[in-house]
């Protein structure tokens, strides 16, 4: 009765629907959004087989592509998000995540990939880049919320969402020359010769060194004309047009690609240089507002999509070792090396070990996957990757899902004990447990 175009319709409906319900449904509840929707798509495409097969190998390009504006989105909702001044001591918990936590997995996960899973040099390495940075998309329920107006809350964002905010949100771009350095490997073999010079000129500094340049850049001028600029006709924040984000968003991943630099970070200086900008602005939550819906549009999409995957049979042909591999990672190699990272930190013990369970992985890995595979040449382990980065995002949304908002409130409660004991309960958001 129903053809396969109706049931389309009629899914992608509810599916907006049920994205805009959930957040609020499910706020106190052990389940997450993404764990929902991804369980949707494994049913719809289990039990509706005239459905086409969602098969981001089949279909790389759409994979590629739609993987990538979910992520930059997002890290432009992030950046968006965070009120918390750029600065050297002021995030430092980001700095030990990014310079010490995620190079750590990379050589961790490089590893155990050769191994215990018996891959090449050029495989594992693409593994542990694709895996090691944190997800900006599915990581909403650790992550700071709406950017505030008050001027005595700018500094009163706490710790471990900030941390994973900010984390997530340059990780996705450092993680980039490792990818790279993974096709380079595949390609033109693992002589340093054949590789290093042009591996560090472009792929780590100029194209660093652009994604940052151009991101302050565009921010710059954005927020001049978003704020303060001189006729009140093109001072955007007049209008309250959010979807300017997302102008914002295509125009400075474009120009930095366009010019061989990294999309990924060029976005969220952007973003962290549109928000220094007149903090207390409310067009800043009209902007974040905008993106925040478009990214759970996205979500939806991705994950349902993903699920379909696995229903379809992108897990089929998983070996015991790649389980051990994907729950090592999970459960042991990111909270150690996290751990590690956050040694003397301004963090309490019960906060650093939160930040270092929380490496929600997703969507970012789906792309770097993906893009790599379309680059190199890794044909003879391209089942293999797929396999273990599906089952980590797998196992990741359902471990960090059901825990996140348990131990989130949990933590949150610790804090306002300890601030009411101390007699300073205004600043609950900052005290340290």
């Amino acid at each position: 009765m129903f053809e396969p175009t109706s049931v389309v319709f009629t899914a992608a409906g509810l599916a907006v629907f049920a994205a805009a319900l959930l957040p609020r449904l499910l706020m106190r509840a052990p389940v997450s959004m993404p764990m929902v929707f991804l369980g949707a798509g494994i049913l719809i495409f289990t039990f509706a087989e005239d459905l086409p097969d969602p098969d981001p190998v089949k279909y790389s390009d759409i994979t590629i592509h739609l993987t990538e504006v979910c992520v930059i989105i997002s890290l432009m909702g992030a950046g968006l998000a965070l009120d918390r001044k750029l600065g050297w001591r002021r995030w430092a918990t980001t700095w030990r995540l990014l310079g010490i936590a995620m190079p750590l997995c990379i050589v961790v996960l490089t590893l155990m990939g050769m191994w215990v899973l018996g891959l090449g040099v050029a495989s594992a390495l693409l593994i542990a880049a694709a895996l090691a940075p944190t997800d900006p998309v599915l990581a909403s329920e650790v992550q700071v919320g709406e950017p505030t107006e008050l001027e005595e809350d700018l500094e009163r964002e706490d710790e471990v969402r900030f941390g994973l905010t900010s984390e997530a949100g340059l990780n996705d771009g450092l993680a980039f020359p490792f990818v790279y350095l993974a096709i380079l490997l595949s390609t033109v073999g693992t002589a340093p010769s054949a590789w290093l010079t042009e591996w560090i000129l472009l792929d780590v500094l100029w194209r660093t060194v652009i994604g940052c340049a151009l991101g302050y850049l565009i921010g710059k001028l954005l927020g001049r004309i978003f704020f303060r600029a001189p006729f009140e006709s093109v001072r955007l924040a007049n209008y309250s047009q959010g979807f300017v984000a997302l102008a914002a968003t295509f125009l400075t991943y474009g120009l930095t690609e366009g010019v061989e630099g990294y999309g990924f970070i060029a976005v969220f200086v952007c973003a962290l240089t549109i928000r220094a900008g007149e903090q207390t602005n409310g067009y800043h939550g009209v902007l974040h507002s905008y993106i925040e819906q478009l990214e759970r549009l996205l979500t939806v999409v991705v994950l349902v999509l993903l699920g379909g995957a696995v229903a379809r049979g992108l897990l089929d042909g998983l070996r015991p070792l790649e389980v051990v591999v994907a729950v090592a990672f999970i459960v042991l190699v990111r909270p150690v090396t996290a751990w590690l990272s956050l040694a003397r930190t301004r963090t309490g013990p019960r906060e650093r070990g939160v930040l270092a369970f929380f490496g929600v992985r997703g969507i970012g890995s789906l792309y770097y996957l993906s893009y790599a595979l379309a680059k190199g040449e890794f044909m003879a382990d391209e089942a293999t990757l797929w396999r273990i980065v599906a089952l980590v995002i797998v196992m990741s949304i359902v471990v960090h899902g059901i825990s996140a908002g348990p131990i989130i409130n949990a933590l949150d409660s610790a804090r306002q004990r300890k601030a009411r004991d101390e007699g300073d309960e205004a600043n609950a958001a900052t005290t340290p447990v």
